[in-house]
């Protein structure tokens, strides 16, 4: 049984922390924040090609994070795999012992780095997950008998804003029919979305762990509220970031660079700070089962969260 499983099932508040494999194979600074959080996450969930942009694959980077004592979880996506290729990925993983899978149907990659790229989308995320079950059963999808079969905790993606939300419960009820067993939904940062997604999906056969990412500054947050859909962060979150900076103690003989770096520095605590807090509220509310923290690029800043959230 996985680590995070345990947990989870045990009635453990969940953590867990994404870190993206490095665009090459210079892993240093990714091993480097993955030691600092040993032992601190249940889980650290790797990037399959997030945003469609070319990198080190998250089956290899999961190796390597489980070769320094961490619990990988794998991601899946179907944009860039055929059938054939996602389960010779899946039985890939279970051969390295690698126990945590989230299947994602994957970002279109018009939006990436290589967008003349031919899509696949063989398998959705449903598609992904009834593979893994399969593959877990001992067969193949045509029903071939498998020499050794893998183990899985099958996760997925939920977004809590949405309207109708009703939307996102029929698509998580079928998730679990396809052998989801947890979810971790897109970034929160209104409490209020997280009273109602509690209240509505109390019924579902799974655990939540709620989407955590920490803000940089003003302009991550309003393009995020403009771009990104499911994502809203409240005014008075990114008036707490702009008061951040223009409250930063900047030495009388600072250069303009030296306190545009103070103030940068200053949003970032904020952030870190306002995740914190977040993360004990819905904790102490009991709002959902863990907690699933993205740093996008900042992966060093994780242990700080913790600390803020008193995890």
């Amino acid at each position: 049984m996985s680590m995070l499983r345990k947990a989870l099932e045990g009635g453990e508040f969940g953590v867990t922390a994404e870190m993206a494999p490095p665009k090459g194979i210079d892993f240093k600074h990714l091993i480097d924040c993955a030691k600092m959080i040993k032992g601190r996450v249940h889980g650290v969930n790797v990037t399959d090609f997030q945003s469609a942009v070319m990198r080190t694959s998250s089956l290899a980077t999961c190796k390597v994070l489980k070769d320094e004592g961490l619990e990988p979880v794998l991601q899946m996506t179907g944009r860039d795999r055929n059938r054939i290729a996602i389960q010779g990925e899946l039985l890939s993983a279970g051969l390295f012992h690698i126990k945590n899978m989230l299947a994602l149907t994957g970002d279109h990659t018009v939006v990436g780095d290589h967008p003349g790229a031919k899509p696949v989308f063989d398998l959705d995320s449903v598609g992904i997950l009834q593979t893994a079950q399969t593959l877990m059963d001992g067969v193949d999808m045509v029903g071939n008998e498998l020499k050794g079969k893998p183990e899985f905790y099958l996760g997925a993606c939920v977004t809590p804003r949405y309207a109708p939300l009703e939307v996102q419960i029929l698509k998580m009820e079928k998730k679990i029919n396809s052998g989801a067993k947890f979810f971790q939904t897109q970034a929160v940062y209104d409490i209020d979305t997280m009273r109602e997604f509690r209240e509505k999906t109390k019924h579902l056969d799974c655990k939540v762990l709620a989407g955590i990412i920490p803000l940089k500054n003003v302009g991550m947050a309003r393009f995020m509220n403009a771009n990104v859909p499911g994502i809203y962060v409240p005014e008075d979150v990114i008036e707490r970031i702009k008061a951040a900076a223009n409250n930063a103690e900047i030495p009388d003989k600072a250069t303009e660079k030296e306190a545009k770096k103070l103030k940068a520095s200053a949003r970032v605590k904020e952030g870190i700070k306002i995740s914190g807090e977040f993360i004990k509220q819905i904790r102490e509310e009991n709002l959902c089962d863990g907690v699933h923290i993205m740093a996008i690029g900042a992966e060093e800043n994780v242990p700080a969260i913790l600390d803020a959230a008193g995890l």
